[in-house]
């Protein structure tokens, strides 16, 4: 109720703070997302995982600078309570030799929070070129970024 509450006094507020600040950041999370799809991210990441090698630790890296600039945007909006937790789960691991015996257990939420993280960069960078304002009839990459930020 105090969700909703807020939203409606201040959601139309924070919409459009949100693709504001997108769109003064673009040029900074678009290089960020060259990087993350760039062959020694998410490519070579997700072939370490199906590889078996401990190198797809490194996924953790890039989901946390994404993190980091995703945070960037709303500071003072907390993310979506799902996404943090797919985040809190995807990070913060260190390889073990033991983990090559349960490889999906240990593994697979790093490349889960990786997709994650990955998905919202790019529609933030999306629809931070393509949107003038913040719609009324939302298009499911931009009401996702708004599930983000818990502002839909």
């Amino acid at each position: 109720m105090r969700q909703a509450r807020w939203l409606h006094e201040h959601g139309d507020e924070y919409r459009a703070k949100l693709l504001r600040v997108i769109k003064e950041r673009l040029p900074q999370l678009e290089e960020l997302l060259v990087g993350v799809e760039d062959h020694w991210g998410m490519e070579d990441g997700i072939y370490r995982f199906y590889h078996m090698s401990f190198k797809v630790y490194r996924l953790q890296h890039l989901t946390e600078q994404v993190c980091k600039s995703l945070r960037e945007l709303l500071p003072d909006r907390p993310f979506n309570k799902w996404f943090s937790e797919i985040i809190a789960q995807g990070t913060g691991h260190q390889f073990e030799m033991e983990h090559n015996e349960n490889w999906l257990r240990h593994t697979r939420s790093i490349v889960e929070a990786s997709f994650h993280a990955h998905y919202f960069l790019k529609m933030v960078c999306k629809y931070g070129k393509e949107l003038g304002t913040s719609p009324n009839s939302l298009p499911s990459g931009w009401a996702a970024v708004l599930y983000l930020f818990d502002l839909r």
